[in-house]
């Protein structure tokens, strides 16, 4: 019988260990919650973003519509000047053609002046940040000066859209003896 005292009852063994396991589940529920808590504010913060991806998107295209309706606000009273000097060309009133053309030209640079382009500025000294030289000759201009435009340069605020094409000086030429 010593045997059976040094023994503990098989209910006794298992009444510790019940708080234990309580206490194990509840700590696994408490991390499940957490977790599913936890997942659940990943979607939502995934949502959000895709959200606000495709609203920005939206937003963009919007603004490049608006941009463009704009532009083109501006540049159809060119193409109704167009028209009338093609119509004045037609009926070969040479005089009103030119004034057409000119009428036309006049439009477009202040339209395109209204949208923030700017003629590149050829005068003076090479730059080539904003000029092409496309060709060097001797001059009577110190080196380096822009001579002649071949094609005019633009910018559009601090953007080069094309730079202005030009011949730079040489410098005086020096005869051979």
């Amino acid at each position: 019988m010593a045997r059976d005292a040094d023994k503990p009852d098989a209910h006794e063994a298992e009444a510790p260990e019940q708080p234990e396991d309580t206490a194990a589940e509840e700590k696994l529920a408490a991390l499940e919650a957490e977790r599913d808590e936890l997942l659940d504010r990943l979607r939502r913060t995934a949502a959000d973003f895709d959200n606000f991806r495709k609203r920005a998107a939206r937003d963009q295209e919007n603004l490049v519509a608006r941009a463009h309706e704009r532009l083109m606000k501006a540049l159809l009273p060119v193409v109704d000047d167009l028209e009338r000097a093609l119509v004045a060309a037609a009926e070969h009133e040479e005089a009103k053609l030119e004034e057409g053309v000119r009428l036309v030209a006049r439009e477009l640079h202040e339209a395109l002046k209204r949208e923030g382009l700017e003629e590149i500025e050829a005068d003076g000294k090479f730059d080539p940040h904003v000029h092409e030289a496309l060709l060097s000759q001797p001059s009577e201009e110190e080196e380096g000066a822009v001579i002649e435009v071949l094609q005019k340069g633009y910018r559009l605020g601090d953007r080069v859209l094309r730079p202005a094409r030009v011949v730079i000086s040489q410098g005086v030429a020096q005869e051979t003896e």
